[in-house]
């Protein structure tokens, strides 16, 4: 690498032509690349779903929920197995260590649970078992139209919305909210039953048996085989009422005689509006590798064609989850083009020489664009984090080229030609500059290498830093010194780096050799003042960022209706409509296991037209949500805790009581903490329930099992599970039919207790009897969700912020609690959402920290061919964070994980001036110079570049910091961070190194 450049000035065809092809490559890359907001994240999940029709959730959990967990655990490469039991249903997700083969995990876990397939319950259905495929939405519409029932436009979404969509490569599934299905609604009524001795049973295995089309093999009829088909589906409901159904041996009865049959929908458990008005919704999601932004284009243009096609109908997108990433993008872009020319006006300023500045400016462009090429190679995206990797090595991109370029005009400045200067600067400060670029690749790559989450998020950004970077080498070995070779123009001999300046500075550092020991205490104090200041920096996983879009979650009791949850939902969204930041809500109101739920997604009118963010926005509306009365309203916060909340203490116990003591006595403690506001205990509720209590004497007697009461009951209050109901055919589609009680019938208990059951499984058409016989009907309550997790049962603990607090502070303040440190035996607490990232990316980080370090120190050994040089840059290090922490403390910001990035981006600043300075020492002392005086030159020859590549790397920041085109949450902190730590580092650096 030393004589590399020669080579390159003597022979220039063939680094030109690379470039070039370099340059095209990574502009063909960089337009085919897919523009995200995040990294593809892969989370290797895999879900087991287990379905028993009644069966309550204590039960659940016990025979099924318990038993697939079990066999999971076993399995290699989990990390963490979170369940849940509701009636009917056992789910259990198992989240598998990151960089698993997500197909492999998939068959790992279905033959876990195939092996203990026949200790699990008889009348379960088959157990489901698959992985989650899609990777966020894209964006949510409303659809309303004027010519259509609602039936009708539920239709037309599943329909013709639905699978228009879903042809176009990117998207991973469309969900229709709101709206309703189409059912054949067969209204049993009760006195007629009981007249007629016939039970609701019957009546469903009837139509089951019955209202169907079937094979019926085929024969030879008139020399031609035929095939055979019996047709007993009855082609409208009318036709449907005139079915008869045997109710004893001998006797039959007409179905309209008992019930009343209409075509119509399904009971409506969810309700969506849209600034009040009822419409019907759907969300479109992203598949699992597809771009965000081309993605939404082209649902986008798809939805125009639907619109044009279909006039009447008015199909509004109400939250646009693309726009917060074109923003970004747009925003990232222009940063890095702003960085660049500043970074380019700081080299002018300095030479004062266009000509050069021209040759500097050309390393940015040939170093960025081939990186994407690169960038595509290796699978990655144009997502905030790899474009913001660009961004921050800006500055950097030109330093090695300003390296080379000020070496050579100090030559050229010694009365020598430029193609001379080329030659002898280029050779002079080769293998310096391919020491400070390793030092910035020794730093990154192990940070890009890290495992786990925080591994995820930094592999892009690490990997893109270094090839930016290694590019930048390759400008500076090859095209700087050929470009000054033929372009430059020498002007004689000038004075080069002087002027009052540089006597102060070279005074300064002459009594700082003399008075070593005080500039090393000087150091020490530096370092010690990092620490003490450090500690007062709060802490947080990322910043809130100001995505425009906001979320309430609304929770009611257990056994209300979806008419309360849907009154408490207009008055928060009526509440939030006042407010002249929001510009858009859409309310989900109620859900098809429970309708006690709801929520509301807001759009926010524009950044440049609101005074508040939109986390600020949040805290200073949701005191006034709260006061909403019966209901748990709360903003979904951006950590992943449980309920939205802002911090989630989680307590794992296998003892349920104990458990529950243990977080009543936790939370009273929490609620002492001032950084915390609604603090309450997410646990599992209780549902009002009517309990039905068999008499086994006269069931036994009479052949009537528990199961037929469950089943009598069942289909006269919500029908048949959906995979026994009978079907009606349409030309494309099956319309289920449905058999209950009429909703007036459904609230009577009386009603209830009358329904005949009958007294025979084995014969359909046998005797019944009413159920008030058979048992005793009262109140009670039961669970409504059991929640589990890593096999043990779990109570969540979540809280709220208080405006100016800090996540990371605020689970701190938690972890010192006397009520925390004394938690009983069997009750642990494992760490979830913003907590469980924190810690990983505090331990990762040091790990990182500690490889990059020890790389920077065998890349010094390399380039210095001594021991004891290399821990002058290492203790130069401990200078870099100073100056980031006192920018941090002055602009009031938290230490998060950007943060974390721009003190890694400081080290390999640091150690690439350090290096700059000793090794120019170095060769001067093997060449017979006093170790002063040698010093002394290399702090005369080497201030210069350093200072002009550290401002050049603050003026390339500046865009960052500032971030005035777009969402600043990510990029500022780093900004004020690396600009903060530049700039007194390298004060610190010219002194005491």
């Amino acid at each position: 690498m030393r004589n590399i450049s020669s080579w390159a000035i003597k022979n220039p065809t063939f680094p030109i032509v690379l470039f070039l092809v370099l340059t095209f490559l990574g502009f063909v890359s960089f337009n085919r690349m897919a523009i995200n907001n995040n990294p593809d994240i892969s989370f290797p999940l895999v879900t087991v779903t287990v379905n028993q029709p009644g069966a309550a959730p204590t039960e659940m959990e016990k025979q099924i929920t318990q038993r697939v967990e079990g066999a999971v655990a076993s399995i290699g490469n989990v990390e963490h197995i979170t369940s849940w039991a509701v009636e009917g249903t056992s789910g259990t997700e198992v989240e598998f260590a990151v960089g698993t083969p997500t197909d492999r995990a998939v068959n790992d876990v279905r033959d876990a649970v195939a092996k203990i397939r026949s200790d699990l319950p008889e009348g379960i259905l088959e157990p489901v078992v698959q992985r989650r495929d899609f990777d966020g939405g894209l964006g949510s519409y409303a659809v309303t139209t004027t010519d259509m029932s609602l039936e009708q436009l539920s239709w037309f979404v599943d329909n013709v919305v639905s699978k228009r969509l879903l042809s176009i490569p990117g998207v991973a599934g469309v969900k229709r909210k709101g709206g309703v299905d189409r059912e054949i609604r067969v209204d049993l009524d009760p006195a007629k039953l009981q007249a007629y001795g016939v039970t609701a049973v019957q009546i469903n295995g009837a139509l089951r048996a019955l209202n169907i089309d079937a094979t019926g093999g085929r024969t030879e009829v008139a020399g031609a085989e035929q095939a055979v088909r019996v047709l007993g589906g009855a082609p409208t409901a009318s036709v449907l009422a005139d079915t008869r159904v045997a109710i004893s041996a001998n006797r039959t009865v007409r179905l309209g005689d008992v019930a009343t049959i209409h075509d119509g929908s399904a009971e409506q458990r969810v309700l969506v509006r849209y600034n009040g008005r009822e419409v019907t919704a759907f969300d479109v999601q992203k598949a699992k590798g597809a771009s965000e932004v081309q993605s939404m284009d082209k649902v986008i243009a798809e939805i125009d064609k639907i619109s044009k096609e279909n006039p009447k109908v008015h199909i509004t997108l109400t939250n646009d989850n693309v726009k917060y990433t074109r923003k970004q993008y747009a925003s990232s872009i222009e940063s890095l083009f702003e960085g660049a020319i500043l970074a380019v006006l700081v080299v002018f300023v300095f030479l004062r020489d266009w000509r050069a500045t021209l040759i500097s400016a050309l390393a940015i462009p040939l170093s960025c664009i081939p990186a994407f090429f690169f960038m595509d190679a290796m699978g990655f995206t144009l997502n905030g984090l790899s474009l913001l990797a660009l961004s921050l090595v800006a500055g950097i991109l030109v330093d090695d080229a300003i390296v080379e370029i000020e070496n050579i005009v100090r030559h050229m400045r010694m009365g020598k030609t430029a193609w001379q200067a080329s030659l002898d600067a280029a050779d002079e400060i080769g293998l310096a500059v391919v020491a400070t670029t390793m030092a910035i690749v020794a730093v990154f790559l192990p940070v890009a290498l890290m495992p786990g989450i925080s591994g995820q998020f930094f592999k892009q950004f690490g990997l893109t830093v270094v090839v930016a970077v290694l590019m930048s080498l390759l400008v500076a070995r090859l095209i700087t010194p050929l470009c000054a070779a033929y372009f430059l123009r020498a002007h004689g001999q000038r004075p080069h780096a002087s002027g009052p300046v540089m006597v102060r500075y070279i005074a300064f550092l002459r009594w700082s050799i003399r008075h070593r020991w005080w500039t090393v205490i000087g150091g020490v104090a530096a370092f010690a003042l990092t620490i003490v200041l450090g500690m007062q920096l709060p802490i947080a996983f990322q910043p809130p960022v100001d995505t425009g879009q906001s979320s309430v979650q609304i929770e009611l009791a257990p056994g209300v209706r979806l008419d309360d949850i849907k009154r408490v939902s207009g008055q928060a969204a009526a509440l939030l409509r006042k407010r002249p930041e929001v510009e858009s809500v859409l309310e989900t109101i109620g859900g098809d296991d429970e309708v006690r739920f709801g929520n509301i997604q807001l759009a926010l009118v524009p950044r440049a037209q609101r005074k508040l963010s939109t986390v600020e926005f949040e805290r200073d509306m949701a005191p006034a949500l709260r006061q909403l009365p019966d209901a748990r309203v709360n903003f979904q916060s951006q950590t992943g805790g449980i309920g939205g909340y802002d911090v989630t203490i989680m307590l794992v116990g296998d003892d349920p009581l104990t458990l529950h003591k243990a977080a009543e006595s936790l939370i009273a403690g929490m609620k002492r903490l001032p950084s915390l506001r609604d603090v309450h205990i997410d646990a599992d509720l209780r549902r009002p329930e009517i309990v039905i209590k068999p008499h086994f004497d006269i069931a036994a007697q009479m052949g009537v099992s528990v199961q037929a009461l469950s089943q009598t009951i069942r289909i006269a209050t919500i029908g048949d599970v959906p995979q026994n109901l009978a079907k009606f055919s349409l030309s494309d589609r099956q319309i289920p039919i449905r058999v209950q009680l009429p909703e007036s019938a459904r609230g009577d208990l009386a009603t209830i207790a009358n329904l005949p059951v009958p007294t025979s499984l084995a014969q359909l058409t046998g005797p019944s009897v009413p159920l008030k016989v058979l048992a005793d009907i009262g109140f009670g309550e039961g669970a409504v969700k059991i929640r589990r997790y890593n096999q043990g049962r779990r109570i969540a603990l979540v809280a709220g912020l208080a405006p100016g607090a800090q996540g990371g502070d605020a689970i701190n303040a938690v972890h010192a609690l006397p009520e925390y440190k004394n938690l009983p035996q069997g009750v642990k607490q494992v760490a979830v959402g913003e907590q469980q990232w924190l810690s990983e990316l505090f331990i990762n980080f040091i790990f990182a920290l500690v490889a990059g370090v020890l790389l920077v120190l065998a890349v010094l050994i390399l380039l210095y061919r001594r021991a004891l040089p290399p821990f002058v840059n290492m203790a130069s290090l401990f200078l870099a964070p100073l100056g980031a922490v006192i920018a941090l403390l002055a602009t009031g910001t938290a230490l998060s994980m950007p943060v974390f990035i721009g003190i890694l981006m400081l080290f390999g600043i640091v150690a690439k001036n350090s290096i700059l300075l000793i090794d120019f020492a170095i060769e001067e002392m093997r060449m017979g110079v006093d170790r002063v005086e040698a010093i002394l030159d290399a702090g005369r020859k080497r201030a210069q570049p350093i200072v002009m590549t550290s401002v050049a790397m603050v003026a390339g920041m500046m865009p960052v910091a500032l971030s005035i085109g777009g969402d600043g949450s990510w990029r500022a902190p780093m900004g004020i961070a690396v600009i903060g730590g530049i700039t007194l580092s390298t004060i610190l650096t010219l002194i005491i190194v």
